[in-house]
């Protein structure tokens, strides 16, 4: 089975859906639960390609391919997986902070987040401090994943964790944020719980906090 597990994050690697699903099946039949294919073969292929984004061996339009094979992998694990109640997920909701309007990462981090058995709710971008207050009281979530792509946009991150301190919720949630310009020490000093580098340590993250 490892073999094929090796085989199917390779074929996602390159982006080759039909390959991929044609995989996935492939595995369940033979016996491997939803949660196996997710952790040792589609996960373990997108861990490369964040990896890879990350050192600029692959490119947006690469990984966004990538992402698109996994999601046709997702189609058939998703039904098998809720059945299974995925260990350790949760719920998050995640946003991209007021001011800007990149979206392409958060998108990925949903994707990986929804991959790893969490209920994403995604906001969209250009979302207010209170706008994350307000969901926050909604949606009740384990997790508030914030993004920002700009550095001028990045104190917003701030003034969210502040909203959430006075409406008196901070302490229901953990705080993850990541984004381009967003480096650890960002993430201390303005006392976010985690720091999402990229989207496959994101989803590592996420589970580190629910556990």
């Amino acid at each position: 089975m490892d073999e094929l597990y090796e085989k199917m994050a390779q074929e996602l690697i390159k982006g080759n859906e039909a390959d991929v699903r044609k995989l996935t099946q492939e595995a369940l039949d033979k016996g491997a639960t939803a949660r196996e294919v997710l952790d040792q073969g589609l996960l373990a292929g997108m861990d490369v390609v964040g990896k890879r984004f990350k050192a600029g061996d692959m490119f947006i339009p690469e990984v966004l391919l990538c992402a698109r094979t996994m999601h046709g992998a997702m189609d058939i694990l998703k039904p098998l997986l809720s059945e299974a109640d995925a260990a350790g997920s949760g719920k998050v909701i995640i946003g991209t902070v007021e001011g800007d309007l990149h979206d392409i990462g958060k998108n990925l981090v949903g994707m990986m987040l929804e991959g790893a058995g969490f209920k994403v709710v995604d906001l969209g971008v250009n979302i207010k401090p209170q706008e994350f207050v307000d969901a926050v009281k909604e949606h009740k979530p384990d997790i508030v994943g914030m993004s920002a792509l700009l550095t001028t946009t990045m104190p917003k991150m701030e003034e969210t964790i502040t909203a959430l301190k006075e409406a008196g919720i901070r302490d229901q949630v953990k705080i993850m944020a990541g984004g381009a310009p967003v480096t650890q020490d960002f993430i201390d000093k303005i006392g976010a719980d985690a720091y999402g580098a990229n989207a496959a340590s994101a989803s590592e993250n996420a589970k580190a906090l629910v556990a």
